[in-house]
């Protein structure tokens, strides 16, 4: 049986062609991969973020940056177009939101992958009450997932519902249904199910537009800086397996993309998800995805199940 089943289209023969996207966040991982997809079904996507060529951000990393992600875009046969913007920074987000109404005069796809605080959690988050976490930190990390948020929804979405099919995505970390449980420290969780009630929210005033809000998470990411915590590569990434048996569940960034391309492309979409909290294994069972390695893993089911469950199964079951 041929695993990959999932039609890959690219470019002009794609169902997004004629579309016009923004993902905010995009320099990396999943906002990275998600720009990519989008472009592999033929959009033009608007890619922003706040580490370039010329300048990197809080998180340190210069190995990504937003013009090498829309150069990936456009070799996947989109249009990919960098706009370096701090999406805390009201005036910059304006003025991004007027660059694409300029020159397109309509948005039909804003994904909100904002982020970048990964460099907080080791020292201010994890294994930390609240009243432990410096407050600075406590509140930059309200302020990169939850106000980033808000101020781009709330400059994008009146050029958004210009769309004959307005589509809002939520990027967060967790569903709805997994994130009852205490996300371990309450900037933490507060940041992480933010985004649910955003798109819950939003399903709500998007309805009367056609429109779709939805918010949609990852399983394990298999990101660029999780293989650097790792010290392994996208190539020998089950190396890590050793360091932490949960690895074995991981996976690419482009499953959770290829899947949200997918429901992009759905014209029932509205109907099925708007308002929902879902993750890449479910979208990936409804519209037939899969990872690049042809797996289709579901880490929240395993998470479920052995993390939380006790129960006694290799992780191979869940791919």
């Amino acid at each position: 049986m041929n695993k990959n089943r999932t039609t890959q289209h690219t470019g002009q023969d794609g169902p997004l062609v004629g579309r016009i996207a923004l993902v905010a966040g995009a320099t990396r991982g999943a906002g990275r991969a998600l720009a990519v997809e989008l472009g592999r079904a033929g959009a033009t996507v608007y890619v922003t973020g706040r580490t370039t060529r010329e300048h990197t951000s809080e998180v340190g990393r210069t190995t990504e940056t937003i013009e090498e992600t829309a150069e990936l875009v456009t070799v996947a046969g989109g249009t990919g177009i960098a706009v370096p913007t701090d999406h805390l920074d009201e005036a910059r987000v304006r003025a991004l939101v007027e660059r694409i109404d300029h020159e397109q005069g309509r948005l039909d796809i804003l994904v909100n992958d904002l982020w970048g605080g990964e460099h907080l959690l080791v020292g201010s988050v994890f294994g930390k009450k609240s009243w432990e976490t410096p407050l600075a930190d406590g509140l930059r990390i309200l302020e990169l997932g939850v106000r980033s948020h808000v101020i781009t929804a709330a400059l994008a979405l009146p050029l958004l519902v210009r769309s004959d099919a307005p589509l809002h995505v939520e990027v967060t970390d967790g569903t709805a249904v997994s994130n009852r449980r205490y996300r371990e420290n309450l900037y933490y969780d507060l940041a992480k199910n933010a985004p649910i009630r955003i798109a819950f929210g939003l399903g709500e005033e998007l309805a009367e537009y056609g429109g779709t809000a939805v918010a949609v998470t990852p399983g394990f990411l298999r990101s660029e800086q999780m293989l650097a915590h790792f010290g392994v590569s996208e190539d020998n990434w089950r190396d890590a397996i050793a360091q932490e048996p949960g690895f074995a569940i991981a996976e690419s960034p482009h499953y959770l993309a290829r899947a949200v391309a997918a429901l992009a492309a759905d014209p029932d979409r509205s109907a099925r998800w708007n308002g929902k909290s879902t993750s890449s294994a479910e979208l990936a069972r409804v519209y037939d995805v899969r990872d690049i390695d042809g797996s289709q893993p579901d880490a929240w089911a395993y998470f479920e199940d052995i993390t939380y469950g006790g129960k006694d199964s290799p992780a191979d079951d869940y791919r």
